[in-house]
């Protein structure tokens, strides 16, 4: 899931031509957590990081999580 949350700001940025670090400019979060989110060592994510990215994206929660990346992830419990 982490994964896919990195995965799915990485392309926001992209579509925007803005780098993660104006991202975590313009929603209040610090460079730091943003980049400790990205590194793929330490995937430092969190519900309240998501919320402020997507505000400083302009953009809901459920627009942020409606993919088919996060619509096709497994079911941990079966």
């Amino acid at each position: 899931v982490k994964d896919i949350v990195v995965k799915r700001f990485d392309e926001i940025c992209k579509e925007r031509n803005m780098k993660i670090n104006e991202l975590a400019n313009i929603s209040g979060v610090t460079p730091s957590t943003a980049y400790s989110m990205m590194d793929k060592n330490r995937r430092d994510v969190s519900i309240v990081t998501i919320k402020k990215f997507c505000a400083g994206l302009e953009m809901t929660l459920g627009e942020f999580f409606s993919t088919p990346d996060f619509d096709n992830l497994e079911q941990e419990i079966k």
